[in-house]
């Protein structure tokens, strides 16, 4: 990320809030450089789905989804095993009705 995470996190969360969903910020990392993964959950279907950054082949940076399932618990187990790995990443939890992220960075499903 060209910014510092703190303040991208922050943006992030004004995005989603102008939108109409309900972001937090469930757990700080390190708020210069510290890594983001962003769980979106649609309450109405009763899916998530989780984004992380990554670099393709060609170097450029995308969002994926690290985790292909739905389910918020087997996405939950996947966080706390990348905070096992990573304490300095940060987890953004977005709320909304529509399963939008509200990230303006290219994602690949």
């Amino acid at each position: 990320m060209l910014l510092h995470t703190d303040l991208w996190v922050s943006a992030l969360i004004r995005r989603a809030e102008l939108g109409g969903a309900f972001p937090i910020v469930a757990r700080k990392g390190d708020a210069r450089a510290g890594a983001v993964l962003v769980k979106v959950v649609n309450r109405s279907d009763g899916t998530a789905r989780l984004y992380a950054e990554a670099t393709r082949m060609d170097g450029d940076q995308v969002w994926m989804q690290p985790a292909k399932s739905d389910q918020e618990p087997d996405l939950d187990r996947y966080i706390e095993r990348a905070v096992r790995v990573d304490p300095d990443i940060w987890v953004v939890e977005i709320e909304d009705r529509l399963g939008r992220h509200f990230l303006t960075e290219p994602v690949e499903a």
